[in-house]
């Protein structure tokens, strides 16, 4: 009877375990399938910036406008999704962990030795993960 009911026992907590591990991968998919689609979309967001940037030099405000609510609509799906923009700009100090330097120039001022001089590629997250690091130019002395 005893040998029974530690079988029993240990057959019951396999089955949770299994059912711990079953569900954590199931979560860790959904995460993967998310990143993925995500990175797939940043290039429309980058197409949509170079785009706006673009409408505003011409003298049609009406197509910008609608581009405008176009791309809003299109972020804040992004948004509600998890992805988050990381921010930076010309003047903060680089941090390898964060940023991508692809190219050093002499920096115009001292004070920017050392520090982004411009942002070539804006940078994402999903969640606490790193999508897509920022591309900047780092001012060297």
């Amino acid at each position: 009877m005893q040998e029974e009911r530690d079988k029993f026992l240990r057959l019951f907590a396999e089955f949770e375990n299994y059912k711990k591990r079953t569900s954590k991968e199931r979560i860790d998919l959904f995460k993967t399938a998310s990143s993925e689609l995500m990175s797939a979309l940043l290039p429309v967001q980058d197409d949509f910036q170079r785009a706006l940037e673009q409408l505003k030099l011409s003298a049609d405000q009406e197509i910008l406008q609608g581009v405008e609510l176009i791309h809003n609509k299109f972020k804040e799906v992004l948004k509600a999704k998890g992805l988050v923009h990381i921010e930076v700009s010309a003047g903060d100090d680089f941090n390898a962990d964060i940023h991508e330097a692809i190219t050093q120039i002499p920096a115009p001022s001292p004070e920017l030795a050392g520090k982004i001089v411009d942002v070539v590629e804006q940078g994402y997250k999903l969640g606490e993960r790193i999508l897509r690091h920022p591309k900047v130019v780092v001012g060297k002395s």
